[in-house]
């Protein structure tokens, strides 16, 4: 599967037959692998990002991330398909 966006997007977590995801963690799992710690918190890159979407836990993928860390990226994308999950290609606004 190739996540044809242009801009950002989110990967939900839930199927699409409307399944909700389990893990329950699994968007802050993934999100953990650019994730940095200090002052014992966990500070998530602006590049893939966990956000919770219509009461629903997501993972939000800035663009960017395809040309700086394409193997996460690439990651990102066999997660998607493999889980059969939803994306999203326009993020949005909070």
């Amino acid at each position: 599967m190739t996540i044809l966006c242009e801009g950002d997007f989110v990967v939900v977590g839930e199927t699409l037959t409307g399944k909700k995801f389990q893990p329950s963690d699994w968007a802050e799992r993934m999100a953990g692998t650019l994730s940095t710690f200090r002052n014992r918190r966990i500070i998530y890159s602006p590049l893939l990002m966990p956000i919770v979407l219509n009461g629903i836990k997501s993972l939000r993928v800035a663009i960017e991330l395809k040309t700086q860390y394409p193997a996460i990226y690439e990651e990102v994308e066999l997660f998607a398909k493999k889980n059969q999950l939803q994306v999203i290609c326009e993020v949005p606004s909070a």
